[in-house]
């Protein structure tokens, strides 16, 4: 591996970077375990016609106080909604349903295929979500690297011409942790775009950081003081480029790319509460 090559993975192998990346993984797993088992939910609910497009809800505790879709990360290629049922947990206890789409992995389809399923899920969950409990069309994102993304691309989306049935504000806010806004660096590292197969263009094309907010929709932003120089890069990318809209910046000094999630989960940290915040909840 040349200079170039290996400073680019420096910045953005989030796994390399935490030696006890799997740990995480593990405690995730087992926690999510316990949340599918013993939360009041709908699994495995079709949102689209592909075998993964599909969508966990977790009703909110008493009423339903707004509806929160958390996306998953793992670079576009890794990783499941079952492994993240866990975040749902304490959110549900101050009346937040919690949804969790699935969506196909690279190879298998491209980053773009990824960005449909996330329209399609988002548009579903505005139709249909108050037959599983959610609070009337007050939907809020969140999403973790990839999906930080992800979120950042439904802010931008120009919901009307999606569908005719569509508001323009569709989505009344988004949390991005630890996200990727700026695509074509990932062109650039072996681990990730042997997967992913971003091109130039298409790395630009996908980008949220090249293209402005469709609404005046709040974004939320954090990234972790432990996290790489790349996921900093990004974070004040957006930071700067969408600044009209950015609500808030909340510090996350002690987290590395893996840890910032389980404090998004932990209802005394400062990310829980700007969840709250970004939703209305007192």
């Amino acid at each position: 591996m040349d200079d170039f090559t290996a400073a680019f993975e420096r910045r953005y192998n989030a796994r390399a970077a935490v030696p006890e990346h799997a740990q995480h993984f593990d405690r995730w797993t087992r926690l999510s375990k316990t949340a599918r088992d013993e939360l009041d939910s709908d699994l495995d609910i079709a949102y689209g016609d592909h075998p993964m497009e599909k969508i966990d809800l977790f009703r909110a505790e008493g009423r339903s106080r707004a509806l929160l879709m958390f996306i998953h990360g793992g670079y576009w290629r890794s990783l499941d909604k079952r492994d993240h049922s866990f975040l749902a947990t304490e959110f549900v206890k101050m009346g937040v349903t919690v949804a969790m789409p699935n969506y196909a992995l690279c190879p298998s389809v491209t980053v773009e295929d990824i960005v449909k399923q996330m329209l399609r899920a988002t548009a579903w969950l505005h139709r249909t979500g108050s037959r599983y409990g959610a609070f009337g069309n007050s939907l809020y994102l969140a999403g973790h690297s990839a999906g930080g993304h992800l979120a950042a691309m439904m802010l931008a989306a120009q919901w009307p011409r999606y569908g005719a049935d569509l508001p323009e504000k569709l989505v009344e806010g988004a949390m991005s942790i630890s996200g990727v806004y700026d695509l074509t660096p990932i062109v650039h590292v072996p681990s990730i775009n042997t997967d992913v197969k971003l091109d130039d263009e298409s790395a630009v094309r996908l980008s949220p950081a090249f293209m402005p907010p469709a609404t005046d929709a709040p974004l939320t932003i954090t990234v972790g003081g432990r996290e790489t120089e790349g996921f900093h890069e990004q974070h004040n990318l957006i930071k700067q480029r969408w600044a009209s809209v950015i609500a808030e910046d909340v510090p996350s000094p002690r987290d590395n790319h893996f840890s910032i999630l389980e404090a998004f989960a932990n209802p005394g940290s400062d990310l829980f509460r700007a969840a709250l915040r970004m939703m209305k909840i007192g």
